[in-house]
Formats: structure tokens, sequence, C-alpha cells
């Protein structure tokens, strides 16, 4: 199973979008700023705020795809908390 989710960083307002095999993981790794890449650039917690579960990788990539669309980011924005 592949899992699709969106993190938030409420102190500086950004989302991030991504998918992975072991959710748990990723998320403390974006949180220990492992990656050299777009998480790491801020400080600061990430949070998860939404997540979806797919059979494969292949389908994990189309709807990482989708959620980044400008109608995906509208629909990931609900999950915000206030």
């Amino acid at each position: 199973m592949f899992h699709i989710y969106c993190i938030y960083n409420k102190k500086n307002n950004k989302i991030y979008i991504g998918q992975t095999k072991d959710l748990e993981n990723r998320l403390e790794l974006h949180n220990q700023k492992t990656f050299k890449g777009f998480t790491s650039r801020f400080d600061g917690e990430w949070i998860l705020i939404y997540s979806e579960e797919v059979e494969s990788r292949i389908d994990a990539l189309k709807r990482e795809k989708q959620l980044k669309s400008f109608r995906g980011r509208e629909f990931v924005k609900n999950f915000i908390p206030r």
C-alpha cells in the first residue's frame, strides 16, 4: 500500500503534498529536516492534515499529481486547521 499525504507548516503557512510507502517514517523525516528540498527550508513543525491509501505506486503518483493541481490544492486547503 502507498500513501498520498498532505502536510502543513502553520508557522510558515506552507503545504507539501507527497507520496510514500511508510507514512509515519516520512513525517518524521520531514520534521527532522532530513530531505534537502522544500520542507527542509522552513522551520516549524510539519503536521499531517490529509492522507489517502492506494494499491500501487502508479496510483499514488497519479493522485499526487491531481492533488497538486489547482482544484486539488483547493480541496487540500479545506483540511488546514484554523
